[in-house]
Order: C-alpha cells, then structure tokens, then sequence
C-alpha cells in the first residue's frame, strides 16, 4: 500500500484534526499524540470508551455523534479501514474538499523527522511496544509513542520532547507499509487477517516487505523462537540487511536463559553476542512476556543503552491494560480482563490465569471478534476455551460483517468441550453478569476477553459479585 502523502509532511502540516471514532484504542492513541503535542484536535464517537475522559481533559473536542457539523473549522479527517466510504463525516468530508486521511497516514505524519521503532508481529506487539516506551522513559529518553493498547495509566499515545518514537505497526490492514523505521522488530509470525493476506505465506511475506521498508542505517530485529519469522529473518539477512535475532536458541544474538515464571512475574538471564548481560527481571504474568522484554533488550542495546539502566527500566515495567489485567477482587474472585483473541494467545492467557485459581475454577466470559476469524478458528478457539473450567460465549463482535446462520457465537459455544452446565451462548450483555455471579464462588477467578467492548463487563461483573 503506496501513501498519497509526501513522506516529509508532518503532523502541524494537516491542520486542525478530526477523529473518527476517537475512542477505540487505535485511534485514541494517535489523536493523544496530537493532543500532547500542542496540536487542535477533535474526534467524533458513539460508543462510552473509558479513554473519552483523558482526551477531553487533554482539551480534544468530543463530538459524541456523526453529524456534517463536525468538520466545521477542520483542515484533515482521520478515518480508519475499518469506516465505510460513505460514512456520513467522510462524505462531507468530500464535499468540502477537506483531505481524509488514514489513522496510518496521519501517524506516519507524526513520526517525521523521528528515529522510529516499529514493532509488528501476530502477538505481543502490544506489550513489546509498551515495554520498550516504559525502558525508554526510564533511561530517561522521552520518547513519543502510540501504541495498539494503553499502558497501565491509561496511555495509548503521548508526544515527547526525545528524538525517539516508538509505534505499535499494525499489520491487519498492510497499511503498516507506509512506516519507514530506523529500527523494526517482528515478535512471531501466526495465521491472522487472512481476509487480507490469504494465507499464512503471504502473511509472512507481508512482514518481510515491512521489514525491508526499515531505513538504510536500521536493523530488523526478529525471534528466532518461532520458525516463520526466524525464515524471514534468514532471507533478509541474506538479502544483505543488519538482522539481530533474540530467543532461547544458542545462535541467537541475544539468548535467554533459565527462564523463570510465576504470581511474582518473569525472570530470566540474557547474553548478547556472548557477553554475559545478568539477570532481567519483568513484574508481569506470562511466561511469553520473557521473549518480548528480550525483544525490548535487544533494540535497547543497539540503540547504545546499557544493561543497567535497561534492566531498571523493564523492572520497573507497569504493563498493559487488558493484558492479565487484575480488575479488583470482590466477595474473594478476582476479575481480569484480557485482550487475546486469536487462539494461540487464548491458550497462553488461560493456562496463566488457570494455574492461578488453583484448585478454584476459571470463568471465561468471551467475545469473538471478527465473524471471519471466528468461524475459520473455530475449533481452535473452542479448544481453548475449554481450558477454563466455565465458559460463557457471547455473540461476535464484528462490526460492518453478517453473521451467517451456523456461524455466530451459539455454534462456537456448542464446540467448547464442557458439559452442560458449565458453558453458556450468552447474546444478552445484562444476564451475564448475574450468571457469572451466580456460577463463581470465593477462590475463583474470572476473565473477560476477547473484542475490545467486553473491557467494560468486568465493572458489571463486580457489581453483580457485590450483590
């Protein structure tokens, strides 16, 4: 995907800025990067997003309908791949001849004149991206950042006074091609966004242009841990590229070892090139979140960090919302909330959450996301949910799609392989959280997860709890 913009616009360039859709964590994260930047910025939005309050208090204009008026005094609209052509905004947006731009355009924007750090990947992009921002502070950087996901303090987006920006590149809609970073990484490679791509070579030779896309001083980091993206890392290595590899294999750049992982967080040693770096550890769950702090370590060390300051900064690491996110406990259950949707992550998040409630019972309350990836997934995502010992599936999340008959929420409950009784279709958002309440007892975990809507269940589900 080619930009229509000139790749030295800037982001005081497009003017005063409207947002459609503001609230979603996407594209919240870049219209705060405009906000701290000093620059107008307005948004339009339906929905109750809990981020409405951060930009509003950051002085962003809140339209909380799509209305013409809206671009009054607008010099660019910002819209997402995820709005129709004939949305009401963009259709004036026409009329008037204000430029539209995409959420990637306007970020690329943004990111001019930056040294820029773009992470991708099928999983853990989100987390890497924060990790590293978090590292970066902390060596005291002040990095510009947006990123897919908000950081603990509810951050997905920020402007700072460093020549660092770090950004979550999002390979669903290849409009990640438009980003020209000094240094990129790609966490792993899994069959997603096959609406896209077709298939999973595909997908993998989508990434491999991304990385080529990197400037001509940068370094592609890769993990060679997983065996598609150690390939591609090989191929552009080959290509005559600077590749740093990090995982848990003995060729590996930057290699971990003695991996640790428990209630109390991750820990783990590293070496690099041989030379023995100590120990790291990370206040996170997961065992997974080693591979993505060494990812962290490795860009840190190539950017001329050293391993003291870096392994300050990821011990001080506050994580990310809806990833293992403890949301409070409540008559003895503790409610999390967690993003994974895609079944390997599923798996990854719900044997962690599994192992904590012990001999307690795990509650999963899911929200497909996507009738496409749900119905092609199907039987995986089933087989993870049957991880936890209650399941209750809600109808799929997927705006603008049709839910065919056989293909919605009902069928991908009736393949989690728990008995009756303990799994429930659940299309009605008010039953659940008294069916939750009534199924859960002291010593029991629940999470919810899946589509980003379902983040504001778990305030219901306390509720229900309290009651």
């Amino acid at each position: 995907m080619t930009s229509p913009i000139d790749e030295n616009v800037t982001a005081e360039d497009l003017g005063h800025v409207l947002f459609i859709g503001v609230g979603g964590v996407g594209m919240s994260g870049v219209a705060r990067l405009y906000a701290t930047r000093g620059l107008p910025t307005s948004g339009s939005e339906l929905h109750d997003w809990p981020s409405l309050t951060d930009l509003a208090d950051l002085g962003v204009t809140i339209h909380r309908q799509h209305r013409p008026a809206n671009l009054d005094g607008v010099d660019t609209v910002v819209r997402s791949t995820a709005h129709p052509d004939d949305h009401i905004e963009l259709v004036e947006a026409r009329r008037r001849g204000i430029r539209v731009y995409h959420r990637s355009e306007a970020l690329a924007a943004a990111m001019t004149g930056k040294r820029s750090i773009a992470v991708t990947g099928t999983h853990g992009k989100t987390t890497t991206t924060a990790m590293i921002t978090d590292m970066l502070v902390a060596c005291g950087k002040n990095p510009s950042f947006v990123n897919g996901g908000e950081s603990a303090d509810g951050k997905s987006g920020g402007h700072g006074t460093g020549d660092l920006f770090v950004v979550e590149a999002d390979e669903s809609d290849r409009s990640f091609f438009r980003y020209r970073p000094e240094v990129a990484i790609l966490t792993n490679i899994d069959a997603d966004h096959l609406n896209n791509y077709g298939s999973v070579e595909q997908l993998a030779d989508g990434f491999a242009e991304f990385l080529r896309g990197t400037s001509a001083d940068g370094v592609v980091i890769v993990c060679t841990d997983d065996p598609r993206t150690a390939e591609v890392g090989a191929t552009l290595a080959e290509e005559g590229r600077d590749v740093v590899t990090y995982g848990t294999s003995v060729d590996a750049n930057l290699r971990i070892t003695a991996p640790v992982s428990g209630a109390g967080g991750v820990s783990y040693r590293a070496t690099y090139n041989g030379r023995d770096l100590g120990e790291f550890t990370l206040p996170a769950l997961g065992a997974h979140l080693g591979l993505n702090s060494a990812a962290a370590v490795a860009t840190a060390l190539r950017l001329g960090l050293e391993p003291d300051d870096i392994r300050k900064g990821l011990s001080g690491f506050t994580g990310v919302r809806r990833r293992f996110e403890l949301t409070g406990t409540v008559s003895g259950v503790r409610v999390y909330d967690e993003y994974a949707y895609h079944p390997t992550a599923m798996k990854a998040a719900l044997t962690t959450l599994k192992g904590l409630a012990g001999d307690s019972r795990l509650t999963v309350v899911f929200q497909p996301y996507r009738v496409y990836r749900t119905h092609g997934f199907q039987a995986e995502i089933a087989e993870a949910l049957s991880i936890a010992d209650q399941a209750v599936v809600m109808e799929i999340f997927g705006p603008g799609e049709t839910i065919e008959p056989g293909r919605g929420g009902q069928a991908l409950c009736e393949a989690v392989s728990l008995p009756e009784g303990r799994k429930w279709f659940e299309p009605n958002w008010d039953r659940i959280p008294g069916l939750v309440a009534e199924h859960t007892t002291a010593g029991d975990v629940v999470v919810t997860m899946g589509a980003p809507p379902i983040s504001m269940m778990p305030t219901d589900i306390r509720a229900a709890l309290a009651n």
